[in-house]
């Protein structure tokens, strides 16, 4: 498993490689005009300068070394010095400082900052799989306030982690189905996991191996096929999502009425005029019925876990312990007072 990361565009190799390159070129441009220009070098220990001696004299003067055993004698030769090599050397030392701090010091201080933001890693959302529909989840995440640097997108495929990159999510390139990647992302700690991996099959692989890393975790799964959907509860998800069952209900209420499917994708989306909004009762509430809050319309109530609609008996008087389901104006709304 690769470690909790954010991608770099340009490989290892290939960042050494130019870098390489530039300084064997400008060391080269250096050496052959030294090599032309030899007559204009003076060696003051034999006076014979010979290709090693103008390859020793252009390395100790890129490096600034300089002993003065060789020297420029000439005014051509002493202008090149200054207004070439001088820039050369620069540009030189320039490049290895550039290297050093980008393969020890950058990349030291990325590997001390990612574990810092692995071992802080609390009350985050780690998202499975970042296909079409992981990737719409995150969206939607970050459009209903969740911090993107929050998230933790799990997935073992290059492209997919850098687009989460993109984003601004915490990335670990791995296969969710293994303890140890979901350990990284510290699951036992994360305040809820969404699960989409493509496959059924994957997809509820990844689950057990979360429930059983993290047995009271909010878990909600995506799968295709509706015969799944079964098996994915008994593996422990509080949510089941069935995105082809989704859209059909929203074509089949089409048909029922122009605006049906309309207002339940507004409810879904974080951004439509109404919202869905699941909240405890306040104690205010207490022995009110469903339908007096004040804050939405309430639509449904939770009680132990069991659901009851705004016209059933239960919703007559809110109980302690109570989740209301509501629908409140989307946050571009105002609501007239009066």
């Amino acid at each position: 498993m690769k470690p909790l990361r954010r991608r770099s565009d340009i490989p290892i190799w290939l960042a050494l490689g130019w870098r390489a390159f530039a300084v064997l070129g400008l060391i080269g441009i250096v050496l052959t005009v030294h090599w032309f220009d030899r007559d204009g070098l003076k060696d003051n220990v034999d006076s014979a300068i010979s290709f090693g001696d103008v390859l020793y004299f252009t390395m100790i003067t890129v490096t600034t070394v300089g002993f003065g055993d060789i020297v420029p004698v000439t005014d051509r030769a002493r202008m090149f010095d200054t207004f070439v090599v001088t820039p050369i050397r620069v540009f030189i030392w320039l490049i290895f400082l550039g290297t050093a701090y980008d393969f020890v010091l950058k990349r030291t201080w990325e590997r001390w900052r990612m574990a810092m933001i692995q071992r802080n890693l609390d009350d985050h959302v780690i998202v499975a799989g970042y296909g079409s529909s992981g990737a719409e989840a995150v969206r939607e995440l970050i459009a209903r306030g969740t911090p993107a640097e929050q998230i933790v997108v799990i997935d073992s495929r290059a492209d997919r982690i850098h687009h989460a990159e993109l984003v601004g999510c915490s990335v670990l390139e791995a296969d969710a189905t293994r303890d140890i990647t979901l350990q990284a992302a510290k699951v036992e700690r994360a305040r809820g996991m969404i699960v989409s991996a493509g496959r059924d099959d994957t997809s509820i692989l990844i689950l057990l191996t979360a429930r059983h890393l993290a047995p009271r975790l909010p878990i909600s799964i995506a799968v295709r096929n509706e015969d799944n959907e079964l098996p994915a509860r008994q593996a422990g998800a509080n949510i089941v999502i069935n995105p082809a069952s989704f859209a059909g209900l929203l074509l089949a209420g089409s048909t029922h009425g122009a605006h049906i499917a309309d207002y339940m994708a507004d409810l879904a989306a974080a951004s439509g005029r109404v919202q869905l909004n699941e909240r405890e009762a306040t104690p205010d509430e207490i022995g009110r019925p469903l339908r007096a809050i004040g804050s939405g319309l309430g639509v449904r109530l939770y009680r132990r876990g069991l659901p009851i609609g705004f016209w059933e008996p239960g919703a007559q008087a809110l109980e302690a312990g109570d989740t209301i389901v509501e629908i409140i104006p989307g946050e571009d709304q105002t609501v007239p007072r009066g």
